[in-house]
């Protein structure tokens, strides 16, 4: 059983290892970090299934367009650069299986990583003249993809939260 008096005895152990840590004496160790208050964790887990249900929305549109219409024109983009055509498959992937983890929060770092993988390829393979260009009102001519890209790395970082299916 702790008392009082040793009670404050580990807390000054924690601070002065936290004081160490800040100093450069001992490595840096995510454990020494002071805790958040429940406010900003809940903020920031609201922040991160904002992150995640408007990247997995946004990009599931484009996948239920690709449902609706079709993959036939990312085939033949695909065999022009000498690719084979069925890799047009792994276009429902990154944008029906990723968006659809993303929004349950089920494994959503992996859908992350799916969503990121698509876009580097979309980016490579139909968009790369476009890489340094400027759209006519002055903003990147690949925004929306480098935004697809760049948020999906970001929830892959992160992780989706506590509000998710499994926290992973």
């Amino acid at each position: 059983m702790a008392t009082a008096g040793s009670k404050r005895s580990q807390d000054d152990g924690r601070k002065a290892a936290t004081q160490d840590d800040a100093s450069g004496d001992a490595p840096f160790s995510f454990h020494t970090l002071p805790e958040l208050p429940d406010e900003t964790t809940t903020m920031e887990d609201i922040g991160k299934l904002v992150l995640r249900l408007t990247l997995g929305i946004l990009m599931l549109l484009h996948g239920i367009a690709k449902l609706s219409n079709g993959i036939g024109g990312i085939e033949n983009m695909l065999v022009s650069h000498g690719l084979p055509a069925f890799f047009a498959y792994g276009v429902l992937v990154g944008e029906v299986l990723a968006p659809l983890l993303l929004i349950l929060g089920f494994y959503a770092r992996i859908g992350g990583v799916l969503i990121a993988i698509n876009m580097v390829v979309a980016i490579a393979l139909a968009h790369s003249s476009q890489l340094f260009d400027l759209s006519k009102s002055g903003g990147w001519a690949l925004e929306l993809q480098g935004f697809f890209l760049f948020t999906a790395i970001a929830v892959a970082l992160i992780g989706p939260g506590k509000i998710s299916s499994n926290r992973k």
